[in-house]
């Protein structure tokens, strides 16, 4: 072996030939996105009688770095559809791209026509076809706002191109964390009849500090996208959570410097 440190880890060229790298160069399908890099974590929604709400916090990590800490993720959709992304940041923003293809194309003329439970039928179909080529997109969404009977829609799909729907839904470690919280007050559609817009955004917020808690690749700064019949999407990016933070933590035993 070569011992220099130029060429650590080389065999020596006047002993083996010239290194050749050939073999790295092939025409097989790209996988840049195999091995997801930056990527966002939970995405937590709730419906109530009239309409749903979403939020996730703008925190993209880089791997176990809190890299980019104003990355937003909720996107709309027309006048009366929110997607929250969670997993890989780049196919975030390819599926965006995708949709606002979608919203030009299908608007063009006249009125956009597609609502949101269209919206979760293509978004199914395109992860279900990108996992059939091996080349799947690697993120869970969730798609909030009207269907064709204007009844609050809630629903997710994920890379596999599975679908499904219930009153109250998380990506993520929010899937473990949040979840529990939400049932409590909306599990089933009767409950959510009954809860309005103050109570569901309260319910939000509660899980949205757990997870900052609780979870490692979280942030304080949030995005809440609210949407309903009469008041269309409203999406605020500015939300933050109280300023206590760990405060808490200088009285918790061995905590710091403090002497045990």
């Amino acid at each position: 072996m070569d011992h220099r440190p130029q060429a650590w880890g080389r065999p020596r060229d006047d002993m083996y030939g010239a290194y050749d790298p050939s073999f790295l160069h092939s025409s097989g399908p790209k996988q840049a996105t195999q091995a997801p890099i930056v990527t966002g974590t939970s995405v937590l929604a709730l419906k109530f009688k009239d309409g749903v709400i979403m939020a996730a916090d703008n925190l993209a990590s880089y791997g176990s770095l809190a890299r980019f800490t104003d990355t937003k993720r909720l996107r709309q959709f027309g006048n009366a559809a929110v997607v929250g992304f969670s997993g890989d940041v780049s196919d975030m923003q390819y599926l965006d791209r995708q949709l606002n293809e979608l919203e030009i194309e299908e608007s063009y003329g006249g009125e956009l026509s597609l609502n949101a439970a269209n919206l979760h039928n293509y978004l199914g179909k395109l992860f279900y076809n990108r996992r059939n080529k091996f080349n799947p997109l690697w993120n869970q969404v969730l798609v909030a706002g009207f269907d064709a009977d204007d009844k609050p829609f809630l629903a997710a799909a994920d890379l596999r191109g599975t679908t499904f729907s219930a009153p109250s839904l998380a990506t993520g470690y929010g899937a473990a964390m949040a979840q529990p919280i939400m049932r409590r007050y909306a599990e089933t559609e009767e409950q959510v009849a009954a809860l309005s817009q103050e109570e569901a955004i309260k319910i939000v917020r509660e899980c949205m500090k757990v997870l900052y808690y609780r979870d490692a690749r979280s942030l304080d700064k949030y995005s809440l996208a609210v949407i309903t019949k009469d008041g269309g999407v409203t999406i605020s990016t500015t939300e933050e959570l109280e300023k206590q933070s760990w405060a808490f933590a200088d009285r918790i035993r061995g905590y710091g410097t403090q002497t045990v």
